[in-house]
């Protein structure tokens, strides 16, 4: 398992004492071995594992925080932890962030498990572009920060469940290779900022519509929206007219459009639906639901791919 630890972790390593720099590499060696070491805490995504100071001549009691994908770890963050005679009247910040959203130890055990499958798959179809389709690979955004992703929870004012926030840690969002998404469909992964403004748009179609709910009769009255729906996945790179929601409620995607029409049928869990991409990319010969392709390097699926470019479209046999 490959460990990559983040730049600025090596900077406070350097900061936080002499031989930190070492007690982060001897850790990096342990997670390369045993990746789940590390218990599940705040923020949604992210494992954390505690080194003892006193195995080392100048360094303190570490928290190191980091996401597991399939394949390689990345260390996202480092702190020193109170000393033992501060401890007891310092609350860990991140026992207290459990505390204060209710969350019980099973709790944070199944989120961590969300996230690991999340992550897993994203790393099986990722892992597959950078194999065989590098264009659209190169298409995909780094993960976004536990910050960016705070800011846009409280602009939509709902919490972001954690599959989502573990996906958004790993990518925030796909440009698309030559034009087109890597996901089935050539759908693509909305940044944050295109997901806040199709939020925005829904939710004023829904407040207009509330106007007139006023004057209709409660059985006649027309929701096309509600808040706990996230749009997370578009019809295109560059078309936002449509696409995929999670509800925040129920777990569930479904499908949204911008001239609200019903919504569409339940279609899957957040996991589900990217293991079978994932499944697709990997055995094609298997796949239903759509069938994966490549032009120009780039990652290419039948369904919708533009009738003149179907010449060059060469289907992937595995």
């Amino acid at each position: 398992m490959k460990v990559e630890i983040q730049p600025d972790v090596r900077d406070t390593a350097a900061r936080l004492g002499a031989d930190v720099p070492y007690a982060l590499k001897a850790l990096a060696g342990q997670l390369a071995d045993d990746p789940d070491m590390g218990r599940p805490s705040g923020p949604a995504g992210i494992l954390t594992v505690t080194v003892d100071g006193d195995m080392f001549d100048d360094c303190p009691d570490l928290s190191v925080g980091y996401i597991r994908e399939s394949d390689r770890i990345e260390i996202r963050f480092l702190k020193a932890l109170p000393s033992p005679e501060t401890s007891t009247d310092t609350p860990d910040p991140e026992q207290e962030q459990s505390r204060d959203e209710g969350q019980s130890s099973g709790d944070l055990v199944a989120a961590a498990a969300t996230v690991r499958e999340v992550a897993d798959a994203w790393g099986r179809i990722t892992g597959w572009l950078k194999h065989n389709a590098p264009v659209s690979y190169a298409a995909l955004r780094a993960g976004a920060g536990p910050a960016a992703i705070a800011a846009l929870e409280d602009g939509l004012g709902i919490r972001i469940p954690v599959e989502l926030h573990g996906l958004w840690l790993l990518t925030s969002g796909d440009e698309g290779g030559n034009g087109w998404g890597c996901l089935p469909g050539n759908r693509a992964l909305m940044t944050l900022d295109a997901v806040a403004a199709a939020y925005r748009l829904k939710m004023d179609a829904q407040a207009d519509e509330d106007v007139s709910n006023t004057d209709r009769p409660k059985e006649e009255r027309i929701t096309v929206w509600k808040a706990s729906r996230i749009p997370v996945v578009a019809r295109g790179p560059a078309d936002s007219t449509s696409g995929l929601y999670l509800d925040a409620e129920s777990g569930y995607l479904g499908r949204w459009s911008r001239y609200n029409e019903a919504p569409g049928e339940v279609l899957d869990t957040l996991v589900t639906y990217l293991e079978e991409a994932a499944d697709m990319l990997e055995a094609p010969a298997l796949a239903t639901g759509d069938k994966p392709g490549l032009i120009d390097g780039a990652l290419v699926w039948l369904s919708s791919i533009d009738p003149a470019q179907e010449d060059r479209w060469q289907p992937w046999t595995g």
